[in-house]
């Protein structure tokens, strides 16, 4: 079956950055949009980042120029990341693709930026 897992998450201070990393098991990632999402406590879950089949980013304004999503077919993995970041970034960070109408999540990542 197919499975998403990130990882790569933790603690960091104002200012600081992360990586984190979306690994998929039976499905090719570049073959298929790949987008990551974030949910922060008390609030919707909130779109963050896209990447496309044929390469082409898209980013949320709230992390426009701060994140960076990009991928590595070799390892079937799409990273996000993350620097300049900010206690509202602090959320638990979830990928997703999509293959043939059926939506694929993986099970989160948490991230909390300490002020």
């Amino acid at each position: 079956q197919v499975q998403l897992m990130e990882s790569g998450g933790g603690l960091v201070q104002v200012g600081g950055s992360l990586r984190l990393s979306c690994t998929a098991s039976r499905i090719v990632l570049s073959t298929n949009a790949v987008t990551w999402y974030r949910q922060a406590p008390g609030k919707e879950r909130e779109w963050v980042a896209v990447i496309v089949s044929g390469g082409v980013r898209d980013y949320a304004d709230s992390v426009k120029g701060r994140f960076a999503i990009s991928r590595d077919n070799e390892k079937n993995t799409v990273f996000l990341q993350m620097n300049s970041l900010k206690p509202e970034d602090t959320a638990i960070y979830y990928c997703k693709t999509t293959r043939k109408n059926r939506e694929y999540w993986g099970q989160g990542t948490q991230v909390t930026v300490s002020s």
